[in-house]
């Protein structure tokens, strides 16, 4: 019996000196510790730029800006670092995406879209409407060719789903205001 209230009380002192081990950490570190989740998310929001939405096709995926680590093709639709914002005028947008079937393949359904189909695009809260013109493909050589409009642009592309060598580019320009 003496043995079991022995143990109970060493067992109760080693508890009470890691509790007091954990709060001098703990103090120690004044509120500087966040966990890296909690970073991380943190993080992405504040590197949030806006949405692309393309109803017809179910496309809604968030866009980062150009200097975030999330703004990559392996992790998001991708802002060129090339783009003009619209908030400018004569701006043109350029983003990016996987196509195929894997878990990132933003744009699988891009080769569907058609002439006329909107699409919207959210940045810094603000919403722009675009319309398609024309849809062609082009050599993947790292440039994209494009004729410049008078209007505001969006470009959207990604790999042509047909050929390995070539990418699909899908120009849109903003629809006018009703």
């Amino acid at each position: 019996m003496v043995k079991k209230i022995l143990n109970i009380l060493i067992i109760q002192i080693i508890i009470l000196s890691s509790l007091t081990l954990i709060k001098i950490n703990h103090e120690s570190i004044k509120e500087t510790a966040i966990p890296s989740f909690l970073i991380i998310h943190k993080q992405k929001n504040k590197d949030k730029l806006g949405k692309l939405s393309i109803e017809s096709l179910k496309i809604n995926e968030l866009i980062y800006q150009i200097g975030s680590e999330e703004n990559t093709v392996d992790k998001h639709v991708t802002i060129l670092k090339e783009s003009v914002l619209p908030d400018k005028e004569k701006s043109i947008v350029f983003l990016a995406a996987h196509s195929g079937t894997g878990e990132n393949s933003y744009f699988e359904n891009l080769k569907n879209i058609t002439v006329n189909t909107i699409v919207k695009l959210t940045i810094n809260k603000k919403e722009y409407k675009y319309i398609v013109k024309e849809i062609w493909e082009d050599r993947k050589d790292g440039f994209i060719n494009i004729n410049k409009e008078d209007k505001n642009q969006l470009i959207l592309t990604t790999c042509s789903p047909f050929n390995k060598n070539k990418q699909l580019i899908v120009s849109c320009i903003e629809k006018e205001s009703n």
